[in-house]
């Protein structure tokens, strides 16, 4: 009987523990396509899954990872077959569904995605759930009405993954960004991803939570929330909007009416979980040409092993992660 490697978090009364096991294709979950997966990525959703109190896991022994990237082994779905490459980010994967901490994984035919010509296996992992997110983000922002001209676009949590593909998108796509973080040894690093100004967190929410501010930004990518959030939205010009996706600051949103019915503010919720397929496969083929970052390479903090997760992981919980950590199987 075959076996592999994959990481389990595992739960039984007061211990708790994160280890490299053996598994057998006996027992991964239920699934129509068989994927030996080759990359998968490390999101704050993950690290949350690898503690105690995260609230992510419902069920133990579990594999998290709710990225994967792979190659089709066998497909009882007509859509795929033997030797496909695909792509399986959100939907259950890695919350309720085994997900990408492994070397192989069965997934519902229903949330693969097929690897859209443009794109590497590799890079589609460096782009992840984080950098989906922040696609999607930036189609909500098109969508309504958001463009070049209309002024200086404001990503905030800059360095994150979601933050860092925001920035590297819209300037490619003609933007004026301006990043905003609290790591002042990274302005380098979001120049680099073609920011043109770099603010710091207090320039967007320095304590004091107004109804109305000095009109700043056209518009806004947020992976942040809370409190920052409510002081983003004081200072988006008319008619202007706000895509936000994250609650790293908390879930508490201070705010009034008064953008939202004097200045004509949108406030757009992103949500890459249950993001139905047809916008889906549109933000995974833009990801592969006119959204595609020139700098990749760039976004990638580090590559690891599954051996080296159980060290890394907790980086994002502790606010020291840069962009994307990248895990090869």
């Amino acid at each position: 009987m075959q076996t592999f490697d994959a990481l389990i978090v595992n739960k039984k009364e007061e211990q708790f523990s994160v280890a490299l096991q053996q598994l057998t294709f006996e027992d991964l979950p239920e699934g129509d396509v068989l994927i030996r997966v080759q990359y998968s990525g490390v999101n704050y959703k993950d690290s949350l899954a690898t503690i105690p109190n995260g609230n992510i896991v419902k069920n133990y022994p579990f594999v998290p990872g709710i990225d994967l990237a792979g190659v089709v082994v066998s497909s009882e779905d007509p859509r795929f077959k033997e030797g496909d490459e695909v792509i399986a980010t959100s939907y259950e994967i890695g919350v309720s569904h085994f997900g990408g901490y492994s070397e192989y994984a069965r997934i519902p035919a229903e949330w693969i995605v097929p690897l859209p010509k443009g794109l590497s296996l590799k890079e589609a992992m460096t782009i992840g759930t984080a950098g989906f997110t922040a696609a999607l983000s930036v189609l909500r922002l098109e969508d309504n009405g958001v463009k070049p001209e209309k002024g200086k676009v404001v990503v905030a949590g800059a360095t994150g993954g979601v933050g860092s593909f925001a920035v590297s998108i819209l300037s490619k796509l003609g933007f004026e960004v301006e990043a905003s973080t609290g790591k002042e040894s990274e302005k380098e690093y979001l120049l680099n991803l073609g920011a043109t100004s770099i603010v710091s967190r207090e320039e967007v929410y320095d304590g004091k939570i107004r109804a109305l501010g000095k009109q700043k930004w056209a518009a806004a990518v947020d992976p942040v929330g809370g409190e920052p959030l409510a002081s983003l939205l004081s200072q988006i010009q008319y008619g202007g909007s706000v895509a936000v996706s994250g609650l790293t600051a908390g879930t508490n949103l201070p705010t009034t009416v008064f953008p939202f019915i004097l200045r004509g503010v949108n406030l757009l919720g992103i949500d890459s979980v249950y993001c139905d397929m047809e916008t889906r496969l549109k933000v995974w083929n833009r990801l592969a040409t006119d959204f595609k970052p020139e700098n990749l390479d760039d976004v990638i903090q580090q590559e690891v092993s599954l051996n080296e997760l159980p060290e890394v992981l907790p980086t994002l919980l502790k606010g020291q992660a840069r962009g994307r950590i990248l895990v090869k199987l």
